[in-house]
């Protein structure tokens, strides 16, 4: 039996328009507790932004900002930051391709330029809720996490391979696709913030269950005990699930989740 179960957001356990049947999640909820599982949620959102999900279930433990901020209502378990020295540089490298906008995402806040279109800024703040707008991104007091990019859609695949070639040993671009790239530190993804939360948890990896549909979900569905792709999920994260669930708009998460609950012999991990 599994010992943590955790999941994406956006394309994953939110229907498109952003909801979740919080009735079923709340019985999942108690049968989780009841069994001792821990309900993780790990997403590139920001904590804030992720918690206006979970008030009902303070439980919660978050692993957001693709595995650097990782803490729940009363403990920060984690937090991982880019270097100083390294953030400059890569704005540097980021401003240097065309049609992009870019969010710095720090521990309080994300931060945007102020000559940032109303438009973007609008739809970037149902993402953050904690977002400040600034005249420069030089100095800012926070410790940074991220970096959210914002480009054409049917741009995001040359961009992300620019990026590579651009940000060697500052950064790592990941994508799920649809215009949206994040940045995030070498060496830290989903995966690497589970792996983190277990050793405070005392739980491996192998003890996991873990859903997800994009590029930033790949290293955790092929390190956790049982990796399950929604039915739209991107190719690449099909290739490397154990097996797959319904889709997002069908509650594909909450539907496997009964069953897995409900039947917890039926299923099981791969081996590690």
């Amino acid at each position: 039996m599994f010992k943590l179960i955790a999941t994406d957001m956006d394309g994953t356990f939110l229907r498109d328009d952003m909801t979740y049947d919080r009735d079923l999640f709340a019985t999942l909820h108690e049968k989780m507790q009841a069994q001792g599982i821990q309900w993780v949620v790990a997403s590139g959102n920001q904590y804030f932004q992720l918690t206006s999900f979970f008030e009902a279930f303070p439980d919660t433990i978050y692993v957001a900002e693709n595995g650097a901020y990782i803490r729940d209502a009363n403990k920060v378990y984690a937090l991982s930051s880019f270097e100083n020295g390294a953030i400059q540089p890569i704005l540097t490298k980021l401003t240097s391709i065309p049609d992009l906008k870019i969010l710095v995402c720090g521990q309080s806040s994300a931060y945007a330029l102020k000559t940032t279109d109303a438009a973007h800024i609008a739809t970037a703040r149902q993402y953050y809720k904690q977002l400040r707008l600034v005249d420069t991104f030089d100095n800012l007091d926070d410790r940074i996490l991220k970096f959210a990019i914002s480009c054409p859609p049917e741009k995001t695949a040359a961009i992300v391979a620019e990026m590579r070639q651009l940000l060697v040993g500052l950064g790592e671009p990941t994508s799920s696709g649809h215009g949206d790239i994040d940045i995030i530190q070498p060496g830290m993804n989903k995966a690497a913030g589970l792996a983190t939360l277990g050793r405070h948890l005392n739980i491996q990896l192998a003890d996991m269950c873990a859903f997800g549909d994009g590029g930033n979900d790949l290293e955790m569905l092929r390190e956790v005990g049982l990796g399950v792709a929604m039915a739209n999920a991107t190719p690449a994260v099909l290739a490397v699930a154990d097996t797959t669930t319904k889709s997002n708009q069908e509650q594909g998460v909450l539907q496997f989740m009964h069953h897995l609950l409900s039947e917890p012999r039926s299923l099981v991990g791969r081996s590690h």
